[in-house]
């Protein structure tokens, strides 16, 4: 198969299943038909900060919260979507953001500031109701995606990938909120003089637990994994994995507050090591729907 026809296959999906939407819902389906709606998944901001004040004096104290750099931590998330749900499908156009940066404050040498995190994802998908299982849905979805930053690395150029997959979904139930496994076209023009067509598999996971009253446990992982390139680039990877899990408490109307842990790995083809991230902390956010 063409490396492009995979970027197009998503499409024509998306076109034969809007085709076919009108048609009746499948045995089970629920009867309520929803038009549009305005979803606030999250709004988050995250912040630590650690002051030390005359480190220099006790460099060589054995106690580290004196003799330590100072640093400060920021991040921000915000995951939006519109979506039209009838008996028989589910379309979702997101947006989703988040920038994070450290900067740190040396005992001796000048300021370092880096980025921990530098995303922008817009989506299309839809998913269409085949089958129930239990009390979700099941069936075909394709979902069609651009992916950038807000700032490039120094250094490097600016994520600019378009990316396309078609698989089969589970979603909407009550602890599984969406489970499926989908194969992925990239076109991949970071590089302008580079441009790279890329195919892999992708399984991911997004599920919640309700613990007791106002506290929910929600974890989200996707696996991806690359098995065709077009041409050759180092920094392309060979495969990637993210999981985020957090526990939330509600506090007013929305608003929530819990810890989180968030870990990604990643290994390209021009090195023979993976590298990966964790970060833990506590996270403020509120979120919300809409009906239009």
């Amino acid at each position: 198969m063409n490396k492009f026809s995979l970027l197009i296959m998503p499409v024509l999906v998306v076109s034969s299943l809007a085709q076919a939407a009108e048609t009746e819902a499948p045995e089970g389906a629920g009867s309520e038909t929803m038009g549009w709606t305005a979803n606030l998944k999250k709004a988050a901001f995250q912040v630590t900060s650690t002051q030390v004040s005359n480190a220099e004096e006790y460099r060589n104290s054995p106690n580290s919260e004196l003799s330590g750099d100072s640093e400060t931590v920021v991040k921000g998330v915000f995951d939006f979507s519109l979506t039209q749900e009838k008996e028989n499908y589910k379309w979702e156009n997101s947006l989703f953001a988040e920038y994070g940066k450290t900067k740190l404050k040396p005992v001796d040498g000048p300021d370092v500031t880096n980025e921990t995190a530098d995303k922008i994802l817009l989506t299309t998908d839809y998913s269409r109701k085949m089958w129930q299982y239990w009390d979700a849905y099941v069936g075909p979805f394709a979902n069609i995606g651009y992916q950038t930053e807000f700032k490039p690395n120094d250094g490097a150029p600016r994520t600019k990938i378009f990316r396309g997959m078609t698989g089969l979904k589970m979603f909407d139930g009550k602890y599984i909120k969406n489970l499926y496994g989908a194969l992925v076209g990239e076109y991949d023009f970071t590089y302008s003089s580079d441009k790279t067509t890329k195919a892999a598999y992708e399984i991911g996971m997004e599920a919640e637990c309700p613990l007791r009253e106002g506290v929910v446990f929600h974890a989200d992982t996707y696996w991806r994994d690359y098995f065709a390139y077009s041409a050759y680039n180092p920094t392309d990877f060979e495969y990637e994995l993210s999981a985020k899990a957090n526990m939330m408490v509600d506090i007013y109307e929305g608003l929530q507050i819990g810890p989180f842990i968030q870990y990604f790995r990643a290994e390209d083809r021009g090195s023979s090591k993976a590298g990966a991230s964790t970060i833990i902390g506590i996270e403020g956010s509120y979120g919300g729907s809409w009906g239009l």
